[in-house]
């Protein structure tokens, strides 16, 4: 399993429905079904109606790792999903170990 997935990916990037489907080459009724049951989250929180939903480039990382992660380990999507929140969770601890190592090493270098 690679985790170099789409790292290039501005993050403002949007996508509606169609755009994310295309994108990450699954189909819609695979996105609707992981929004439904919570696994996917997408921007248009208060519609119910799937053609006004907006997802960020998140959203089209996080599916890219689901899809690897269902298919490199014949999971369900629930199992996927988790796998997902952890490596998503690890991610963000690095990030904030790397900026506190940052500022360590700057104070310790000051005079």
């Amino acid at each position: 399993m690679t985790h170099d997935i789409d790292a290039s990916l501005p993050e403002y990037t949007q996508f509606n429905l169609d755009q994310l489907a295309q994108g990450c080459q699954v189909s819609r009724e695979w996105i609707i079904e992981r929004v439904q049951s919570g696994l996917l989250w997408h921007d248009e929180t208060s519609s119910a109606d799937p053609a006004s939903w907006s997802f960020d480039s998140r959203s089209f990382v996080r599916i890219r790792r689901i899809v690897t992660i269902e298919r490199d380990f014949e999971c369900n999507a629930e199992l996927a999903s988790l796998v997902a929140d952890m490596i998503e969770e690890i991610e963000t601890l690095r990030a904030k170990l790397h900026v506190a190592d940052s500022h360590a090493h700057r104070k310790n270098s000051e005079p």
